[in-house]
């Protein structure tokens, strides 16, 4: 994983969530799927939201 996804992981971590597949496609899908439950439960904040979706969304376009 590159440097970006590891800022990824690490917020995750941070709320005990562990998200693996390995289909690197399903892997992303379920990140972000995280990230935004984060974001409406209040835990991160906005700048946080909108980078890691950004992350995401251009690692599954590679």
């Amino acid at each position: 994983m590159n440097r970006d996804l590891t800022y990824i992981n690490r917020l995750l971590l941070r709320y005990g969530i562990y998200v693996y597949d390995r289909d690197r496609q399903n892997m992303l899908k379920l990140m972000e799927m995280e990230i935004k439950e984060l974001y409406q439960y209040g835990l991160i904040t906005s700048e946080e939201y909108k980078t890691s979706i950004l992350i995401l969304r251009q690692r599954r376009e590679e």
